[in-house]
């Protein structure tokens, strides 16, 4: 409820209560006496007590003890009962001691019986003290209770709204990264391959230099197909085309493309094989940017490519023996292994790098296929 609101609200309570402070019907019947005097009081109490119960009306919410003892003072000495009801509510409402709620409504009462039963014989002080006293704080207790309810509720669900923005971002941000490492290795990947085969280009001949051409020119547009995929989706609003990522069944793809380079690469895939999604795309991309430091760090050496699975995740081994580095490649910018560790890192897995004794180098990996995150990623 807003300032407004409660404005409304509370203004013609507390003009009832300055009313209910001079104007006779409210003194009449049953509540004609007065534990106090035995005679009406002057009006100008009347009106005195009437306006300073109609201001603690307007106070109630910060200070409910005011309106309390300004409504105990008007029906003790002019037998106003409006003002009653509505402490009565704002002890129920405000108040959060238990204690107090109980010692101020005992007092409340024993202040409306007494003058009633004194008047009356008796027989109407129960039921009108609980209608005065009890069943107003219980009504604020179970209206204040059912504000602090709905209260929660709604900060609970701004709090999974946040939350919710919060792990849609670093979705966003984790498939940002995603698509840039991609962008790495199709980028350094091609382009080393084209490199690589400009360089014999330079010195082929007749129907091999077509070849040659050809292969520079498939690969080219491998590349491009593949950029744009990855560039259409940071697109805001693109339709990025839909299609499966490579994995295990496109390393034999992968190695051939390096064999018509005229690399010694063997592969080895353990048969029957099987690992979600993101792991094959995981291993493709593994294999693809040690192929890629092979051409450039070693390029007449022999690499080997194996697959295999432990039962609880696959294991992947690159290894070459050592080789004379291709300098007609572009040096990379030293992001190519960080990016593995990274791809690899994401689902879970753990690699390993070590030189070896015959001046080779050894790229070892085992990536996980049961790790609850990775189904829900599927």
């Amino acid at each position: 409820m807003g300032p407004r609101q409660r404005l409304a609200v509370d203004l013609p309570l507390a003009a009832l209560c300055v009313v209910a402070g001079v104007w006779d019907v409210f003194q009449s019947g049953l509540f004609a006496g007065s534990p106090l005097v035995d005679h009406r009081a002057p009006l100008a109490v009347n009106a005195a007590l009437g306006l300073l119960t109609g201001l603690a009306v307007l106070l109630r919410r910060d200070r409910p003890l005011l309106l309390w003892g300004s409504a105990l003072i008007c029906w003790a000495v002019v037998g106003a009962w409006p003002g009653t009801i509505l402490a009565q509510y704002a002890v129920g409402a405000q108040l959060r001691s238990a204690r107090l709620r109980i010692a101020l409504t005992a007092v409340m009462v024993i202040a409306v019986a007494w003058p009633i039963s004194r008047s009356n014989g008796g027989d109407a002080g129960a039921p009108l003290s609980i209608a005065l006293c009890i069943l107003p704080v219980l009504v604020g207790l179970y209206l204040s209770s059912r504000r602090e309810v709905l209260a929660n509720l709604e900060e609970r669900v701004r709090r999974n709204e946040r939350e919710e923005r919060l792990r849609i971002d670093q979705a966003r941000a984790e498939e940002r990264a995603q698509i840039a490492r991609d962008m790495h290795d199709v980028v350094t990947h091609r382009v080393a391959l084209m490199v690589l085969h400009a360089t014999a280009l330079e010195s082929a001949q007749g129907r091999n230099a077509v070849t040659i051409a050809g292969r520079i020119q498939g690969i080219g547009r491998e590349a491009l197909a593949e950029l744009r995929t990855l560039v259409g989706v940071l697109r805001d609003g693109a339709d990025a085309p839909l299609r499966p990522q490579p994995g295990l069944d496109d390393l034999a793809e992968l190695v051939a493309a390096s064999r018509a380079l005229g690399h010694t690469v063997e592969l080895s895939v353990e048969a029957g094989l099987s690992a979600p999604a993101l792991v094959q795309h995981a291993v493709y991309r593994v294999v693809q940017e040690a192929l890629t430091n092979v051409h450039k760090h070693a390029f007449d050496a022999r690499t080997t490519v194996a697959v295999g699975s432990d039962g609880d995740g696959l294991w992947l081994v690159v290894r070459d023996d050592g080789g004379t580095s291709a300098p007609s490649v572009a040096p990379g910018g030293g992001h190519g292994l960080l990016g593995i560790a990274e791809r690899v890192r994401l689902v879970g897995g753990t690699l390993d790098t070590r030189q070896l004794a015959d001046g080779g180098f050894e790229l070892s990996a085992r990536l996980p296929v049961t790790d609850p995150d990775l189904e829900v990623h599927r």
